[in-house]
């Protein structure tokens, strides 16, 4: 049986989980973070704007916030009054708005498949036919007269799945089956009756993705060695997809689902196995998470198919429409611990798509595809080839999307460098960011925004591959608690374009804690204070909706914050209000909105993570993930 660490684990992020099996020295103090740290009197008036500063319509430049910016502020565009944080264990909406459960954990997708049972949490066969856990991003898809819903399944909190198991882990293989069953993508039709969605058992549609669904592998590192493995020497066919983030949609109307945290699945069942530097820069050791697949699947033991953790780790392509359809690996977007993937179609027809790396310290991308958009036309392999790019942000409000290529890298490869992302973009000296998590296009103006969500380690330690993580740029405050959001307009109005302007749309922070950097920017007060954005998406009214997963302890630095939560801004005035808040220990994340802007489905993650939620059915229940569908009392479109 491989080492897997203790149960303690759920208490763990990802991150912590990775530093701990794979320590990163303490760098010396930067000699620049004294001269670089920001103080709130330069956040609010110096070099530096944020939200009382706004992109002029139709331009390129960053400048103050202009007429047209002040008219807004002035006649505010949320039609809603701010909710107050709190630490219900419920979910709160606005005044006029109610809300109502969708799906959850365990939800039965088919007839023939039983309820949720609050005992044994069900077993590897009611899982496979039954809504996944720990829902995150999601879209809401129209076809033939059909809303089909998909839905990333992230991961699962051990003590929860296994609570009918004294060690509170996975025991036997029936009990791995259950928990990889739970991963992956649940696609569901939904549809609403006398104003309450719900899931449509039996629908055609209907379809689990999990850890042992058959993937074609595409693009520039399809058949490469790195790839091939014992039961696929080609390096063609994987099987699976786990730990699914963020998501993004195409115009072409496909899914697109976001590997994260892949490496806390591998483990090895020799102790004494020297582990790769490669490897380790994507957090694959000796240990997984605890979830133990290698005991009951050994392609997750490291020491058996070394090759395996490199199939993992990208933006699989799914067609919600088909049910028949194979899901795609698009290797040509990189490889790294994809949080979401935003696509935009360009002036000149290339579809571009900003991508994150969701890990303290890592990068920004965007790929540009070699082919252009058709309407109406065959865009299945869009996404098959072109260039993967990261970013330079600079001190004087530039940056410069660096392209990954081997001669700029030093790679062998396209194909070495899409399966070794993070080494080639280090290798360009790209940008160390805090933690880059959902980006998001504005669908009215030529800009993008993508939430930083927090950064312990800035100015402190080094990432992973043993980059500096300086303060400055759009990083500007060491030891971030709080995140921030940075906002981007590129050169000439066209996504393609290497240069590109960039501000700080807001940062977070308490100013009922701090009186410095740390309270935030000026959009930030007592009334809608926050930290750790994460999740981000727009309404087709231009409205910016923000979500959290961040400290809920409503204590020290995060008192009057209360538990994780959703906001909307206007990103022309700055204005940002408080719209709902979650039950106690869960995330906000996932967003999407039926096509007449009536409802918005929003995912609440892991309530009672510590133990403490016993969110949505009450009482002593189990607590579940679940979707959510929030919707205004008279009808009218939310926001």
């Amino acid at each position: 049986m491989p080492d897997t660490i203790p149960n303690s684990a759920d208490e763990l992020s990802f991150d912590a989980f990775d530093e701990a099996n794979d320590p990163r020295p303490a760098t010396t103090e930067f000699d620049t973070v004294v001269d670089r740290a920001m103080s709130r009197r330069r956040f609010l008036g110096g070099s530096i704007a944020f939200g009382a500063s706004a992109f002029v319509m139709g331009t390129t430049a960053l400048t103050p916030m202009d007429a047209r910016a002040a008219a807004h502020a002035a006649r505010s565009r949320l039609g809603f009054a701010a909710v107050a944080a709190n630490s219900l264990d419920t979910v709160t909406v606005p005044e006029g708005y109610s809300w109502h459960i969708v799906a959850r954990w365990g939800d039965p997708m088919f007839s023939d498949a039983p309820a949720f049972d609050q005992a044994t949490r069900g077993s590897g066969a009611s899982q496979e036919r039954t809504f996944g856990d720990n829902n995150d991003g999601m879209t809401l898809f129209s076809h033939q007269g059909r809303s089909i819903l998909a839905v990333n399944n992230e991961y699962t909190n051990r003590s929860i799945m296994y609570g009918n198991r004294t060690s509170g882990l996975p025991e036997n293989p029936d009990d791995v089956r259950k928990g990889k069953a739970a991963h992956g993508v649940s696609i569901v039709e939904v549809t609403e009756q006398d104003g309450f969605w719900g899931i449509v058992k039996d629908s055609p549609f209907n379809r689990r993705i999990t850890a042992d669904t058959p993937m074609e592998i595409t693009g520039p590192a399809r058949g490469h060695e790195l790839l091939q493995t014992a039961a696929d020497p080609t390096g063609t066919r994987s099987l699976g997809t786990w730990n699914n983030c963020g998501n993004g949609r195409t115009p072409w109307g496909t899914y697109l689902t976001c590997e994260e945290n892949f490496n806390g699945y591998f483990s090895s069942s020799d102790p004494d196995l020297k582990v790769s530097a490669e490897k380790r820069r994507y957090g694959i050791g000796l240990k997984d998470w605890g979830y133990a697949w290698a005991t009951a699947d050994e392609r997750f033991d490291i020491a058996r198919h070394p090759n395996e953790a490199n199939r993992a780790g990208y933006i699989v392509e799914i067609d919600p429409t088909d049910p028949t359809s194979t899901p795609k690996k698009r290797t040509a977007l990189g490889r790294f611990k994809h949080e979401n993937a935003e696509v935009v179609v360009a002036a000149n027809g290339h579809v571009v798509v900003y991508l994150g790396d969701d890990e303290r310290g890592e990068f920004l991308y965007r790929f540009v595809s070699a082919g252009t958009y058709s309407l109406g036309g065959d865009n299945s392999d869009l996404l098959e080839n072109g260039r993967l790019y990261v970013a330079k942000f600079t001190d004087d409000m530039r940056g410069t999307w660096v392209e990954l290529t081997p001669e700029s890298t030093g790679m062998a490869s396209d194909a070495e460098i899409r399966i070794h992302t993070r080494q080639a973009a280090s290798a360009v000296g790209a940008t160390t960011m805090d933690r880059p998590e959902w980006v998001a296009a504005n669908p009215h103006r030529v800009e993008a925004y993508c939430c930083l969500t927090n950064n312990k380690n800035r100015g402190i330690k080094p990432n992973a591959g043993g980059d500096e993580t300086p303060v400055g740029g759009p990083n500007p405050r060491k030891a971030n608690l709080y995140g921030q959001i940075v906002r981007w307009v590129p050169d000439d109005s066209d996504h393609t374009a290497d240069g590109f302007d960039w501000d700080l749309f807001v940062t977070a922070g308490n100013p009922d804690a701090h009186d410095d950097a740390y309270a935030g920017s000026a959009n930030v007060t007592s009334e809608n204070s926050f930290n750790s954005p994460d999740g981000l998406g727009f309404d087709s009214k231009g409205l910016m909706w923000i979500q959290t997963d961040g400290n809920y302890s409503n204590a020290g630095d995060f008192a009057g914050q209360g538990n994780n939560q959703m906001l909307v801004a206007d990103p022309v005035s700055g204005e940002i209000r408080r719209f709902l808040v979650g039950p106690k220990e869960c995330e906000i994340t996932g967003i999407t909105f039926s096509p007449d802007r009536r409802t918005v489905f929003v995912g609440v993650q892991h309530p009672g993570e510590k133990g403490d939620s016993h969110f949505p059915d009450g009482g002593q229940s189990v607590p579940r993930s679940a979707v959510v569908a929030v919707r205004r009392d008279d009808g009218k479109p939310v926001g």
